[in-house]
């Protein structure tokens, strides 16, 4: 029986990685900056502002929802989406500590290679 070797890691990194992965696309980066610019909810502009077809930027959409750095509601065919501002925190805050983490490290090293 397989098993799931992330379960072996720690939960922050575990988190962090899923953020990296939904991030890991320049058209989620571009959706989730378009999404800022507005004030509220888009429906229909962010296929509008994407040099792609609607059916992949339904599925990017997908991606970065279902690590919850978007919000999203259907009405009938009218779909509405706004970044999740709390998971958003969520991510940086994770991201910035890994930064960290790395940095206080940067002075340890000698010249590897």
């Amino acid at each position: 029986m397989a098993t799931n070797k992330k379960l072996e890691f720690q939960a922050e990194e575990v988190e962090l990685a899923d953020f990296a992965k939904a991030l890991a696309h320049p058209a989620r980066l571009a959706i989730l900056k378009i999404l800022a610019q507005q004030r509220s909810c888009i429906c229909g502009q962010i296929v509008e502002g994407l040099p792609l077809a609607q059916p992949t930027v339904s599925q990017h959409l997908k991606e970065l929802k279902n690590v919850g750095l978007i919000k999203g509601e259907i009405e009938g065919k009218t779909s509405c989406y706004c970044i999740n501002w709390e998971t958003y925190d969520r991510c940086r805050q994770l991201f910035e500590a890994f930064h960290l983490q790395l940095e206080s490290g940067r002075g340890q090293t000698q010249n590897c290679c």
